[in-house]
């Protein structure tokens, strides 16, 4: 199925009760990823989107119950020299997670087929090859047993003007926005070329994109986290082991343990 980012303009507001709804999903996540621990399984979870679409907002969420030593979040910036001096897809092998872990891209490997088409930091043979590369990798992951969860987060023009005047009137955010910003958003036909020849060439079975509109803010965050949730669980194991009975032993003799229901 093609995907048109203008079917994810609406910003509908949230309509159920977002405090509670986020509490139970970040409880959900949180099991989800001790299933990855106990099991031994590796997952990525991938967001691109426009410059103050919320994707901070939403990895900070999502992330909140999480063990820190399971999980490892990566901001993907402009490539070092060592890194351009590897093939693009380098920097991103160095950083997969191990087993038990979950790795978090915030942009990642897609940024050959979009800044680097858009700005011209990759030549047309260079980003046009680049989707079957991406493509190859992401398949030789899957093939292995990794779970690849892919979301853009999509927001308006208007939107997005709105997130950088925020940015720009709250003191503690202007670290945040830059020129880099408002050279993008001048550019906003390109990237739109761009992202639908993306989703065109790179929305596979074993690593399908998923589009969230966060033009209200609550709304998004409880859909990507919800999306994430259902992926990431139905690709591991969601049994937890029993009590070890020597480890039962042991708290009995030291403080009078009883298991719950006896």
């Amino acid at each position: 199925m093609t995907i048109d980012l203008t079917d994810y303009e609406n910003g509908a507001k949230y309509k159920g009760d977002y405090d509670a709804d986020l509490v139970a999903l970040q409880e959900r996540l949180a099991k989800i990823q001790v299933a990855h621990i106990l099991h031994k399984r590796r997952s990525i979870v991938l967001f691109e989107g426009w410059d103050a679409a919320g994707k901070g907002g939403i990895i900070k969420r999502m992330t909140a119950e999480w063990d820190p030593r399971c999980y490892q979040v990566h901001p993907i910036s402009a490539p070092t020299q060592e890194e351009r001096d590897h093939h693009f897809l380098w920097r991103f092998w160095t950083r997969l997670p191990a087993s038990g872990n979950i790795g978090i891209f915030d942009r990642s490997w897609y940024g050959r087929v979009l800044v680097e088409r858009v700005e011209g930091f990759a030549t047309k043979a260079d980003w046009k090859r680049g989707y079957d590369e991406i493509n190859a990798f992401e398949k030789q992951h899957s093939d292995v047993g990794m779970t690849i969860v892919k979301l853009f987060v999509h927001i308006t023009q208007e939107t997005q003007d709105e997130q950088l005047a925020q940015r720009l009137d709250t003191p503690w955010k202007r670290w945040k926005t830059g020129a880099d910003d408002y050279r993008n958003r001048a550019r906003r036909d390109d990237y739109l070329e761009a992202m639908h020849a993306m989703f065109k060439k790179t929305d596979t079975k074993y690593a399908p994109w998923h589009v969230i509109d966060n033009g209200h803010r609550k709304a998004g965050r409880i859909a990507a986290l919800t999306y994430v949730a259902d992926r990431l669980e139905a690709a591991v194991p969601m049994d937890f082991p029993a009590a070890d009975p020597a480890v039962v032993k042991l708290a009995q003799d030291a403080f009078g343990y009883k298991p719950k229901g006896r």
